[in-house]
């Protein structure tokens, strides 16, 4: 019987080499696309003149792509075993996006820039993330997912800030912001085709269809509860384009906003690795529940408070949200779904995700026009408390 793991063999120096690289590789890549998507929506609105139920609804489409092809590549990595050059391929369609955005001069080529970006994105991250549980060790799967996100938030909160910067230095040009933003979507893509190498798959082992009715059979219950519960908290945490547009009107100025996205960011990565490594050594469902409670509330301050301190308050509130629950459930999958069906099973876990995200987006862009701001925030917060009601049931108990 191997020994239990101490605390002296969970730390950061016992994080696998190819998880750092994958944690790198996102970095980048958020750098990139977060300098584009902070200055997204007031560029859409203001310079292209498009509505907020328009907004919403690329959003959402944008985002349920990515997670709908989140299938596809997990079943095609499963088959293959072989997960990094889909990875690849994920990046690399993303890194080819990001010059369309400073070219388009109107709805049909920003739609065009979204969904290939969003593409790429769902091509490798199901693979993505079932390297992530193929490289960490059983006991160092929660820090794992932890620190990739962690990482990957860096980037989330560095690439807004540069925004902001450049949009100073350059009078609010956004097209050259946008021609920025290409550069660490290459460096991406490079570093991790020379940095990772990834695990060998077993000889001899057998190429099976994975969505066979007697595979699918093999995904258990509590995975499915997993899925079903990661649907309900997405559905209450609808398309960030709705914080910044939230920003926009608090009366910050307008290269100043994308400072709204840093806030958010980077408590998100000052938290994730924490709250994940937290997650291998206590229960799941009372983090869960957390960080539940914790969207709760950022929902009611966005919804109640216009100036520019509650506005702030709400959006670091998102981000502790978003780090005690987006790696967590990501290493929930991986605990419930077998070695060899995990690419699958985090491209159906997306899959859902993705079609209640176009919900959620759509919906709100719909509140949002009709009802005002504060409707679309009251609407979240109560998705948040079926959540909860979600997480009291029996099947939710790990």
């Amino acid at each position: 019987m191997s020994a239990t793991p101490t605390s002296s063999d969970t730390g950061l120096r016992h994080i696998p080499a190819g998880i750092w690289t994958l944690g790198f590789v996102s970095l980048l890549m958020d750098i990139s696309s977060e300098m584009i998507h902070s200055l997204l929506p007031m560029f859409m609105v203001g310079t292209l003149g498009m509505g907020m139920a328009t907004v919403g609804l690329i959003e959402g489409l944008a985002e349920a792509t990515a997670l709908i092809v989140k299938v596809f590549s997990g079943v095609l990595s499963d088959y293959w075993g072989r997960r990094k050059s889909l990875a690849v391929l994920g990046y690399s369609l993303g890194a080819l996006s990001k010059p369309l955005f400073a070219l388009t001069g109107g709805a049909s080529l920003i739609v065009t820039a979204r969904l290939l970006d969003r593409v790429g994105k769902g091509i490798r991250g199901a693979p993505r993330d079932a390297l992530v549980a193929d490289i960490a060790p059983p006991h160092l799967r929660g820090a794992a997912f932890g620190l990739r996100q962690s990482l990957d938030t860096v980037g989330a909160f560095a690439g807004p800030l540069i925004a902001a910067g450049l949009m100073l230095l350059w009078a609010n040009d956004f097209r050259a912001v946008f021609w920025v933003a290409t550069v660490p979507a290459w460096l991406a893509v490079a570093l991790l085709v020379l940095g990772l190498k990834e695990p060998v798959r077993p000889a001899g082992a057998p190429r099976e269809n994975p969505i066979q009715h007697a595979k699918l059979r093999r995904l258990p219950t509590a995975y499915w509860w997993v899925v079903s519960l990661g649907a309900l908290f997405t559905l209450a945490r609808f398309s960030e384009a709705f914080l910044v547009l939230r920003a926009q009107q608090s009366g910050i100025a307008m290269a100043l906003v994308p400072l709204v996205m840093v806030a958010m960011n980077l408590v998100y990565s000052l938290l994730a690795y924490p709250f994940g490594k937290l997650s291998d050594r206590i229960g799941h469902r009372g983090l869960l529940a957390a960080g539940v409670l914790v969207l709760l509330l950022a929902d009611l301050l966005l919804a109640t408070e216009t100036g520019p301190a509650g506005l702030l308050a709400g959006v670091a509130l998102w981000g502790v949200h978003m780090a005690l629950t987006q790696g967590l459930l990501a290493a929930m999958v991986a605990d419930t779904a077998p070695a060899d069906l995990r690419g699958t099973a985090f491209g159906f876990f997306n899959l859902v995700s993705g079609l209640a995200m176009l919900l959620a987006s759509t919906v709100a862009g719909l509140l949002w026009d009709s009802q005002g701001p504060a409707t679309t925030f009251v609407a979240g917060a109560v998705f948040c408390g079926l959540s909860l009601l979600a997480l009291v049931l029996p099947q939710g108990r790990r």
